[in-house]
């Protein structure tokens, strides 16, 4: 079979020509290119005929050539983050970032809260644990590259994956005490570190008192 080589496009930019369930048609100078987009990409496109730049990923088969378009880098960098874990194919990746926005996934990540990926359309249980699992450590890299984690300053986020073992306990506990209170994981992961990071000290009790005012706050 005879192989060519077709262009990478990293980014487009041209005028809206539409928008449908799950892409877009991009006119650049008159060539209408079809871009698959996450719900929260084409939530932020403008009306028919408004300028738009987007960032791509090519993906080339033998039997398709799809483009998939990103409104920011953050949102780009978990696509390519996302389809490296087995069972996250395109599709699947485009449904969480339709769901979870990036800070909310570096969030669930580094809580371990596979409650927030089964949320997602398409995604069960044990694709959940292996999403979280395969996947924590990033929760500090891209801490440290620059993406921001809720509730967290910087210095925090970048330190959330390796607390002291005694720092790693209270803190586990702290969330253990209030996921039991119906908290969801992910939120009371961003209070518990927050005071953590205010008090280093804090013992349990101080942890979840502290903890559950800034969730009520």
């Amino acid at each position: 079979m005879a192989l060519y080589k077709l262009p990478m496009i990293g980014k487009l930019t041209g005028r809206l020509d539409s928008t449908h369930e799950d892409h877009l048609i991009l006119d650049v100078n008159g060539v209408g290119y079809l871009v698959f987009a996450s719900a929260r990409t084409l939530s932020m496109m403008p009306p028919a005929g408004g300028g738009v730049s987007l960032l791509i990923d090519t993906h080339v088969r033998e039997d398709h050539f799809h483009l998939y378009g990103f409104a920011n880098a953050a949102e780009q960098q978990w696509f390519r983050t996302l389809t490296t874990v087995q069972g996250v194919g395109v599709k699947v990746a485009l449904a969480i970032l339709s769901t979870l926005t990036p800070d909310q996934l570096l969030t669930a990540l580094a809580a371990q809260d596979k409650k927030a990926f089964t949320t997602v359309s398409g995604i069960g249980p044990k694709l959940a644990e292996r999403i979280v699992t395969e996947l924590k450590s990033q929760a500090v890299k891209l801490s440290g590259a620059g993406f921001s984690m809720p509730g967290l300053s910087g210095q925090a986020a970048k330190g959330a994956g390796t607390p002291t073992r005694k720092e790693a306990s209270a803190v586990e506990d702290a969330l253990s005490a209030l996921v039991h209170l119906g908290y969801g994981r992910s939120e009371a992961f961003a209070a518990v570190m927050r005071v953590q990071q205010a008090d280093p000290d804090a013992k349990l009790d101080q942890l979840i008192k502290a903890s559950l005012k800034e969730l009520a706050a």
